[in-house]
């Protein structure tokens, strides 16, 4: 009988595993963890880290306005680079787009180390990188890009009346559609596919409703590789 025993005692086990990992999914977001590690610093901090025996820079927290012109300083300061690690919830889109160009023309290779997340704006300086490590427990994590993530201050506006209203509407309309043309332009010299964005990004919600509550999407190891996100291991 103590062979039927161990068999019930490890069918257990695997199943409080199992709903241990279960438990720790978003069930708004499934595809992602409940928790993911991007950073809080308010502004990206560029720090150096040569404990492994490479020059590493450290990418880490929000895509801020001025973070171009930091970049560009830290790796002025910090040469060689062998590599850039990099976690951020995002931020800002077109500055991410920026400092992902200044990345490329560096040629520094980019990574998101296992446990890490790069989020919305910090896709861009990620595939900045001529070569792209998404390790091992590494989240690339996408959603659609809003306009509209003050809604106290659309609400205000809309409530000004139906001009202000139509005024709001189409100014969102034509940003959206030249930072959609902007991200395909992107991706394109990058050398990522641009399904990437019609696939995946584009099909994310920007903002949670009722009956879906998604709003971020994290690619599988396999997505990463075959939308060129990672092009090497």
């Amino acid at each position: 009988m103590r062979p039927v025993v161990n068999v019930i005692g490890t069918a257990a086990l695997l199943l409080s595993t199992a709903v241990s990992a279960a438990e720790q999914m978003d069930s708004d977001n499934p595809t992602c963890p409940k928790h993911l590690n991007w950073s809080t610093y308010r502004e990206m901090k560029f720090t150096l880290d040569t404990s492994s025996g490479k020059r590493i820079l450290k990418a880490e927290g929000m895509i801020d306005d001025m973070v171009g012109a930091r970049l560009q300083d830290a790796l002025k300061q910090n040469a060689p680079i062998d590599e850039i690690w990099i976690r951020s919830p995002g931020g800002n889109a077109r500055a991410g787009n920026e400092a992902g160009k200044i990345v490329r023309a560096a040629g520094i290779p980019t990574r998101i180390p296992a446990g890490w997340a790069c989020f919305s704006a910090c896709n861009f300086v990620f595939m900045g990188g001529p070569i792209r490590y998404v390790d091992d427990g590494g989240y690339f994590v996408v959603h659609m890009f809003t306009h509209l993530g003050d809604k106290e201050a659309v609400r205000q506006e809309i409530n000004q009346g139906a001009d202000q209203a139509i005024d709001l509407i189409g100014d969102v309309e034509q940003d959206s559609a030249l930072l959609a043309s902007e991200d395909n332009d992107f991706l394109i010299r990058m050398g990522v596919s641009r399904k990437l964005l019609t696939d995946v990004m584009y099909r994310q919600k920007a903002i949670a409703q009722a009956d879906d509550k998604s709003t971020r999407r994290c690619l599988t190891p396999e997505e990463t590789v075959k939308y060129n996100v990672a092009n090497a291991h």
